[in-house]
């Protein structure tokens, strides 16, 4: 039976890149990729079951998390994370006319912040606009010279459009990490462990008890982010990351000991390997 992974798309994007790579390090049966616009439709196809994986950026060296994909981990706490696969972003500015000619640059607005002091020193009075995936912009600037799209080399698929630079990335070591989602819990030892607390109350020092209480374990806390809950002003959701050791923590004793009492709602989205891509594996098609 195909596996059906979906993807934000369409074709050509970073996101392809990783889930075709992931469903390698995975050994997917037969993978069948699915695009999809939009990381919340992402996410919700795997969710309502409309696919087996998915395969979602969750942070960006530069940007740090990306916010949707946790938003959306929140929400659907059924969900878990298989496998995690760092891979390096090259960005190009794509066109069919030449730099001079351009007054609109269109991308994510992930990769549009990626490249903000690029596009200021060289195209500083370029209207930026954001489009739902690199891919997708890359198709918006087709036939026009005074468009440009920040994408992949790999998403040039449209004849008349070439790369006029590269690489346009303000840091050059900028990469985003993607995971490999399912509706499985894994009972599988892995590198990292990744999970979601909001509080009982917001009141001074009970943050500083939840993260003291994981820190007192020897664990470092290699991630921490917050997210606003929605409910209301001050309110937030806390990601959390931690570095296993030698693989004989059990994540879920720790989250029901140190966390439940102090917490009012824990996700857990599993333990899981981290793996590395560099830029000739990502050249070569890993």
């Amino acid at each position: 039976m195909p596996t059906q992974v979906a993807y934000l798309g369409p074709k050509g994007t970073y996101a392809e890149q990783a889930a075709c790579a992931l469903a390698k390090l995975e050994n997917l049966s037969e993978p069948m990729f699915i695009p999809r616009m939009g990381l919340r439709s992402v996410i919700e196809h795997l969710a309502t079951k409309h696919c087996e994986a998915a395969v979602v950026p969750i942070e960006n060296s530069v940007e740090g998390g990306v916010t949707s994909t946790l938003d959306a981990l929140w929400a659907y706490p059924n969900l878990f994370i298989k496998r995690a696969l760092v891979i390096p972003i090259r960005h190009a500015l794509i066109s069919s006319g030449s730099i001079n000619e351009i007054s609109e640059v269109l991308s994510h607005p992930q990769a549009l912040a990626q490249c903000t002091q690029w596009l200021n020193k060289n195209v500083p009075n370029a209207l930026q606009l954001p489009t739902s995936s690199t891919s997708e912009a890359v198709r918006m600037v087709q036939g026009s010279n005074f468009r440009a799209a920040i994408a992949s080399k790999h998403a040039i698929e449209i004849e008349g459009l070439r790369s006029i630079a590269y690489p346009i990335n303000d840091v050059a070591g900028n990469c985003t990490r993607f995971v490999l989602l399912n509706n499985e819990e894994h009972m599988q030892k892995g590198d990292i462990a990744s999970f979601a607390f909001s509080l009982h109350s917001n009141t001074p020092g009970s943050l500083l008890k939840a993260l003291t209480g994981i820190a007192d374990l020897g664990l470092n806390m290699s991630r921490i982010e917050s997210r606003p809950s929605k409910r209301e002003l001050g309110e937030y959701i806390f990601f959390i990351d931690i570095e296993l050791k030698k693989n004989t923590i059990n994540v879920k004793d720790i989250l029901k000991t140190v966390l439940e009492p102090l917490c009012e709602h824990i996700v857990y989205f599993g333990s899981y390997l981290n793996n590395e891509m560099n830029i000739d594996e990502l050249t070569r098609g890993f």
